[in-house]
């Protein structure tokens, strides 16, 4: 069982998150940029806007239609310029009302509102040290640290007091600052988490973790927010800086973002979604062909990459699994039975499409392995005469510490199984990964631009001595004296 006392920091989460400056329908386009979000957290949602003196903050449990229910009234109360949303996945450690985002504060120098996106891997010693002076926190969300950071003193007098604090961070983040009278984003000095500038045809500016934010309310997009900047959105228009020194530090894209969680018409870190998944999928036909009569996807973040399986073996693609879009991404869901539930009631078999035929199914990743043993056992029932398994990425060996709710490496299905094991435990004919230079090759960016420690093992920002994610106590964090001053 989990020590209690550091069941808070077992959230690793996937989040969106929207800002808009100088919109009278700040508020409503917020709504809808997270409503296009919405695949990066379903289990809470928030909007915070400002008119300019004062920063109103709406947050509750449950999607965005739910949270913001038509009729409450909601929006006329928020209806400002400024706005800033949220949208959150979280574990049963931090499934709480407390934590939804934005986090609405007030300190020396007034309002301050923020959304997150990553995780803080230092957030457990700043915790501490901070509780250790006498600061209450309200919360078990680590994003908190940051406006204790922000209200010290000894910070708030800085020149720059917001850069200042981010270089106390470690870890993923891109981050929204909803002030009085201005909106600040920033990245993490890796950019492992993505973050997007738009512009409406009125000329509001936007942030958004991806592009198909834009496209809900009718924005081009302008550039990504750099590794290392800050970026504000003021009267005065947009303006950049940076906190740390452009180019000194190589990035770490999270291309588990390509791979399953951004959606498919959304650009990140300079490539469409759809594109690269379908190149994952001629890939995978290359490394593992099959001798088979259909390939189908197990959708939605498969189906991409089924395609492109298909288009390179010429074998016919279909569709075999149907989806429920009432049902949320399961993989994260905190208990077994429930991601199977959730499985069963998520996924649909077309019978005609499988029955007698040897098949090719196509998925973005495998976790645990319960729930696509689950899918498998179902697609046999349905009559599938033999079944290829093709998973495009590598397997899943290590937990990580960025902002993905991976399970404990124990749990892993891949940590201490060969291939032939896993092949055994999902009762499939044959399975085959994507190899980790395959994957990487079907990106755009140099192979050491993207952070591959869930398959590698190989933490960019170093995690020394983990046993389990869920006990931070037997861990510890190395510092990055080149750029933090403490």
């Amino acid at each position: 069982m989990t020590d209690s006392r550091f069941s808070s920091y077992s959230a690793r989460e996937n989040c969106g998150l929207f800002g808009i400056f100088g919109d009278k329908e700040a508020v409503e386009n917020t709504y809808f940029g997270l409503h296009s979000l919405q695949h990066r957290g379903q289990e809470a949602a928030g909007i915070a806007s400002s008119n300019g003196e004062t920063i109103q903050c709406y947050t509750g449990m449950g999607t965005v239609r739910r949270v913001f229910r038509n009729g409450s009234g909601i929006f006329e109360k928020l209806s400002n310029p400024i706005a800033i949303g949220h949208v959150r996945y979280s574990t049963a450690g931090s499934s709480k009302a407390i934590n939804s985002q934005p986090l609405l504060a007030e300190y020396s120098r007034g309002q301050v509102a923020v959304a997150h996106n990553g995780n803080l891997i230092n957030a457990r010693l700043l915790r501490d040290e901070y509780e250790a002076h006498g600061s209450i926190f309200k919360t078990t969300s680590d994003t908190e640290v940051i406006v204790h950071l922000l209200a010290k003193p000894t910070h708030v007098c800085k020149p720059d007091p917001l850069a200042h604090v981010l270089t106390h961070l470690q870890g993923a983040f891109s981050l929204l600052f909803l002030f009085s009278d201005r909106i600040e984003a920033a990245r993490d000095p890796y950019g492992i988490k993505p973050l997007c500038i738009g512009q409406t045809k009125k000329g509001a500016y936007i942030f958004a973790s991806e592009t198909c934010a834009l496209d809900a309310v009718e924005a081009q997009f302008i550039r990504e927010v750099e590794p290392g900047e800050i970026v504000t959105l003021d009267k005065k228009g947009l303006h950049s800086r940076f906190y740390v020194t452009p180019g000194k530090i190589t990035p770490a894209h999270c291309i588990f973002e390509h791979v399953y969680f951004a959606k498919q018409n959304s650009t990140i870190f300079g490539e469409n979604v759809h594109e690269f998944r379908k190149k994952l999928g001629r890939r995978m036909a290359i490394e593992h062909p099959a001798n088979a009569d259909v390939v189908i996807p197990v959708p939605d973040s498969g189906t991409s990459a089924a395609i492109g399986y298909a288009e390179q073996s010429r074998i016919p693609f279909d569709m075999g699994l149907v989806r429920s879009h009432y049902i949320g991404r399961t993989f994260i869901s905190p208990e077994q039975k429930q991601r199977e539930l959730e499985v069963r009631l998520k996924l649909g078999i077309v019978k005609e499409v499988v029955a007698g035929k040897r098949i090719v199914v196509i998925d973005d990743s495998i976790v645990r392995g319960t729930t696509t043993r689950s899918k498998i056992r179902a697609l046999r029932q349905a009559g599938a005469k033999e079944i290829h398994l093709r998973v495009s990425c590598p397997p899943i060996r290590f937990p990580c510490f960025y902002g993905i709710d991976f399970p404990t490496k124990e749990e892993l299905l891949a940590n201490n199984r060969d291939i032939e094991q896993i092949r055994k435990f999902l009762v499939v004919d044959s399975i085959g990964y994507i190899s980790l230079e395959g994957m990487l090759g079907c990106a755009i960016k140099p192979p050491d631009n993207y952070c591959t420690a869930c398959w590698s093992g190989t933490y960019r920002i170093p995690v020394d001595v983990f046993v389990s994610k869920y006990s931070l106590e037997h861990y510890q964090l190395n510092m990055f004296e080149d750029f933090i001053e403490m």
